[in-house]
């Protein structure tokens, strides 16, 4: 169930089944955060701050939401291919968000061909490197705000379910 005050510090984030408070915060900032750049609208953004205000202290989110911005860019620019997301409110997870998810959780768990083979999904191509250096800086200031992610996800299963990446940028 979903809880919303008018007071954004008190807010819940939404259910999403099967994922722990961090993994929700990295799933939904990947949402907000995309689906600002897409519309320029500044309210998808502010979820996002909001969403992660209430779940550390200030200048640790100022610092999550700095590096969430530059992963979600680097994601948007290098990407070769339409990336989905939910609606805002919505409290389930479409595939792209749980491949991004999953990304964050192999970096904070060293598991880096999950990782990598995350980034090849998102992205479609395998000009990998400026999403994956920023992915693990994004991760290392999660951990450092104490938001880990599941271990569970490093290893999970939407990436079995995705189509090879090619080798080439199109």
């Amino acid at each position: 169930m979903r809880r919303i005050s008018d007071h954004p510090r008190r807010r819940t984030l939404a259910p999403a089944p099967g994922f722990v408070r961090a993994d929700r915060l990295v799933g939904l900032g990947f949402r907000h955060w995309l689906n600002g750049l897409r519309t320029g609208d500044i309210s998808s953004w502010e979820k996002a701050w909001c969403d992660y205000s209430s779940a550390m202290d200030a200048a640790s989110a100022k610092s999550a939401v700095g590096k969430l911005s530059c992963w979600v860019r680097a994601i948007d620019r290098h990407s070769q291919r339409d990336l989905e997301t939910n609606a805002p409110d919505c409290a389930r997870f479409c595939r792209d968000e749980c491949v991004a998810i999953s990304m964050i959780a192999a970096c904070q768990h060293n598991a880096c061909p999950a990782m990598r083979a995350c980034a090849f999904a998102l992205l479609g191509c395998s000009m990998i490197d400026e999403v994956v250096e920023v992915a693990e800086s994004f991760a290392h200031t999660m951990r450092d705000a104490e938001q880990v992610l599941s271990p569970a996800l490093a290893h999970s299963s939407p990436l079995l379910t995705l189509p090879a990446a090619t080798a080439s940028r199109h």
